[in-house]
């Protein structure tokens, strides 16, 4: 087999490295939506992964071949059961990172989401904290949704935090303490028609070998003993296998976020008009109940899987329209 005669373009972007299995089943947010509103925003809310279903809707972006057409958009819905606020964290930075200045927890925190914040609620550590609002940077609160507030069949709650931003540094603390302990619905952070990101763990496929985790070209079928191998693992000298040669290793189960998913529908169930469940229930996760919300295109991961729904941080400065849905198929 002789040397090739023109270069080719690299398999397999480096930009996902590494491609290891995710540590946990939560996606995690590193980066927030700096909102321009003057009022506190909740910056994300969770829902978990029921199905698929189509939405038919009048096209109302202009410019367009299908403007005022009628688009079948496959969509995905989302089980949004309402988030209980637990805490409120502040961080301070400075040049060696973020740090974390004071927890404060709510009253009526379960036992088995204390562990997540540090201080206590008792009125010392409340005060103790409003000391650290002059230094501190950002304003958190401490979340937690239930499972099987869905209808799923897991008990203990996921508990992340959520980053408020819209107002100053007081603000958002004076905002944490007044929806401490309470319960937020979908419908308090997000509208009908906007955009968000969507941040999950993909479905996890095994091993896979580089013609398919990479999509590297097969080589002839009488060229050498193998053809699903790759043709060369590099140079001769230096004599080491560079990180970028495409091998076998875990394919899927990778955190991924994907940008500005527009929301086409938000409801409930238990209102009129509006039955999304098919018949037997959705496929792996069953019937749904409670609040929900309907995202156009695909989302990360498999059903009864958690998704963290965030404000869009490339968003495009577009009016919100709410869109004309004509028909829901539910099959």
């Amino acid at each position: 087999m002789g040397h090739r005669k023109y270069s080719s373009p690299r398999r397999g972007s480096v930009a996902f490295r590494p491609r290891a299995r995710a540590r946990s089943l939560e996606a995690r947010v590193r980066n927030w939506a700096q909102s321009t509103e003057p009022k506190p925003v909740l910056g994300a809310f969770a829902g978990f992964k029921v199905g698929m279903l189509n939405v038919v809707t009048i096209d109302d972006r202009d410019r367009t071949p299908n403007f005022g057409k009628q688009l079948v958009n496959p969509s995905t819905l989302l089980a949004t059961p309402p988030l209980t606020i637990i805490g409120i964290r502040g961080y301070q930075v400075d040049y060696k990172g973020r740090h974390v200045m004071f927890d404060v927890g709510s009253q009526d925190t379960a036992r088995d989401q204390k562990k997540k914040v540090q201080q206590g609620s008792s009125e010392e550590a409340m005060s103790k904290a409003e000391g650290y609002l002059n230094i501190i940077s950002y304003v958190y609160v401490l979340v937690s949704v239930s499972p099987k507030d869905a209808g799923l069949s897991q008990k203990k709650p996921y508990t992340f935090e959520i980053q408020l931003t819209g107002g100053d540094t007081k603000q958002n603390f004076e905002y944490a303490k007044s929806i401490m302990g309470k319960k937020l619905k979908v419908t308090d952070i997000f509208r009908t028609g906007q955009s968000i990101d969507v941040a999950a763990i993909t479905r996890g496929k095994g091993v896979e070998g580089p013609i398919t985790r990479f999509g590297v070209k097969k080589k002839q079928h009488k060229s050498r003993k193998s053809v699903r191998a790759v043709g060369t693992l590099g140079p001769i000298s230096p004599a080491v296998v560079m990180f970028t040669v495409p091998r076998q290793g875990q394919r899927g189960f990778h955190q991924r976020i994907e940008y500005n998913k527009r929301i086409l529908l938000i409801g409930n169930t238990s209102e009129e008009g509006l039955d999304i469940n098919r018949k037997g229930g959705f496929k792996h996760f069953g019937a749904l109940n409670g609040d929900f919300i309907v995202v156009r295109g695909s989302i990360p991961g498999v059903p009864k899987r958690l998704v963290k729904l965030r404000m869009p941080i490339r968003h495009k400065i577009t009016k919100i329209l709410e869109p004309k849905i004509v028909e829901v198929v539910v099959k």
